[in-house]
Parts: C-alpha cells; structure tokens; sequence
C-alpha cells in the first residue's frame, strides 16, 4: 500500500486523538483537575491493579523510558503514595505497592475518571452508548494485535454506594442458592447485616470494599466494628466469574491493613465448613480456627466455624 493511500486513516487517526485527548482533558498540567500527570495516573492504575510489581516490569508494560518511571516513583515514594522492598527472589528487584495513602488517591482519581465518562455517556440515548462501546472495541481489537486479546481484565476495589447493599444481599442469596442449595433465610440474614451495617455505620472503626471489573461488581467484603479491640470480618463474596484472580485473597487483605491501622488487636469471622474456598483464604491470610458446632439454618444441616486472627 503506497504513502498515499494511507493519508486519508493517518488524517482521520490523527484528528480523532486531537478531538479525544481534548474531550478527556489530558492535555491540562493535571489529569481530570487532579495532581497528576496522564503518566502519573497510568503508573497509580498498574500499582492499584498489580500485585507487588517490579519497577521493571512497570516500565516494561507501560512503555516509559526506565528512567522517567522512577522519578514518577520517587515522587510517589516523597508523597507516601508508595513503598518500595527488595524482592525474596531476586535482591535485585524492587517490589513496589501502593500504601493506605495511595489506595485512597487512586480511589479518588478513579471515581473522578468513572464519573467523567457517566457524564458523557450519559447524554446519550442507550442505543448510542452501544453503538460508542462497540466502536471502542473495535478499535482496540484492531490496534491491540495479540496483547490486547490476552491481557486480563483489571479489577478495583473501591468503597460502597447507594444500590451496593442490594447487590449484596441479592447475590449472597443467588449463589448459595445455586452452589450449596441454601434456602431465602440467608439472603435475608444477608439483607439483615447490610441493613445493619448501613443504619450504625462508624467510617472511622468500619469499611465495605466492593470489587469493580470491566464496570460491574464482582465481590465484597465487610469489616465491623465488635468492640474496642475486636473487628469481624463478614460477607466475603465474589463472582464465579471473577474467580482465580486473587480478588478474594486482596478483599481480606484488606480488612486486616485496615483493622491494624485502626488499632483493632483482633479479627474474628464465622463461617461454614462447606465454603472450603474461602477457608483456604482466610487460612493463608494467618485465621486460625477456634471453634466448631453443628447447627440447622439456610435449610441444611451445618458445621459453623469460628476463625480468629491476632493482629499484634
């Protein structure tokens, strides 16, 4: 194909980025009013997303100069947002991930992107936005060669928002009504806790993190307040769909960052011997279990567990 023959895609290609870095607001000193750069933002995303990455791989996947990526990091390390370790397997490599405070401003940087994109979808009538979503994807498939169709789906853990406290208590109820035959008692026991946890809510002693892939929810996890010292742990789920991706594993992880930066000394949970994933998940996080009894609910015969961790 001659030079020629290209212009009229290289002129259409071109004018597209300029009308979509304009409309995204990329090309203001800070991403979406924040303090970050486009680079800055994208390196946040992958630390937010990845589990312990090296600084290498990093720049690797993001295609940045290995240099710049690590004045970004070092900016990231003087504002707190991220701490850096020496790989166990190779004393080489650093491991990098996000501290509490970079959670948080990924969090906020990422709503402030989800809310972006709702208030231009949203002037759009619904046959539209399908039509702006599949011309996307067709641009990424056609782009992205090989790497895009094999590149796994991201996930984000972000906190509750009204309408989350139904999708819990709805799939609880669907799932283990689907996977081990419980009964409606425990959607309601389910919408009881949510209902609960929503009326007494103290945002100082108590979280929800909802797990967020491709736009939908795909997990949750509670933890209370049981007293002072105490915290629980409760309604760990996550979608069959989800599964095999560490989203559970990162969900109690979670609760117990947060329940030692709170000062909480102890986290207990109940759970039932049959959910051996999640007991699996709680073994590795450090649980022990304490106590067993038999007991008759969600209309099946169960062996109830009760699992503590120490936090000090």
């Amino acid at each position: 194909m001659s030079v020629d023959e290209l212009a009229p895609l290289v002129e259409a290609v071109r004018h597209f980025n300029r009308f979509y870095t304009r409309r995204i607001g990329v090309l203001q000193e800070g991403l979406l009013q924040s303090p970050f750069s486009l680079a800055q933002a994208r390196a946040l995303y992958e630390l937010a997303h990845r589990e312990n990455p090296a600084a290498s791989a990093l720049a690797r996947d993001l295609g940045l100069d290995a240099g710049y990526l690590s004045r970004i990091l070092k900016g990231f390390e003087k504002r707190g947002l991220v701490r850096r370790s020496r790989s166990e397997s190779d004393g080489r490599q650093s491991i990098l991930s996000l501290t509490a405070k970079g959670r948080r401003a990924f969090a906020a940087l990422d709503a402030q992107s989800s809310d972006e994109v709702r208030g231009m979808a949203g002037k759009l009538a619904p046959a539209d936005r399908g039509q702006l979503a599949g011309a996307m994807q067709t641009i990424e498939r056609l782009l992205g060669g090989d790497t895009a169709a094999a590149a796994p789906v991201p996930y984000v853990l972000r906190p509750h928002q009204p309408g989350d406290m139904g999708w819990v208590a709805h799939r609880h109820g669907v799932l283990y009504a689907q996977e081990y035959g419980w009964d409606e008692s425990f959607e309601a026991l389910v919408a009881e806790i949510a209902a609960k946890f929503i009326r007494g809510f103290d945002p100082q002693r108590e979280r929800c993190w909802m797990a967020e892939r491709a736009g939908e929810v795909v997990g949750s996890v509670f933890l209370v307040k049981r007293s002072k010292n105490v915290a629980q742990l409760r309604l760990l789920l996550v979608e069959p769909g989800a599964r095999g991706l560490g989203i559970g594993r990162r969900l109690v992880e979670e609760c117990i960052r947060f329940a030692r930066q709170r000062g909480y000394r102890k986290i207990t949970l109940w759970t039932n011997d049959v959910l051996t994933a999640a007991r699996t998940i709680y073994e590795r996080a450090g649980f022990r279990l304490v106590e067993e009894s038999r007991h008759h609910s969600f209309g099946k015969d169960l062996v109830g567990q009760n699992w503590e961790l120490d936090l000090e």
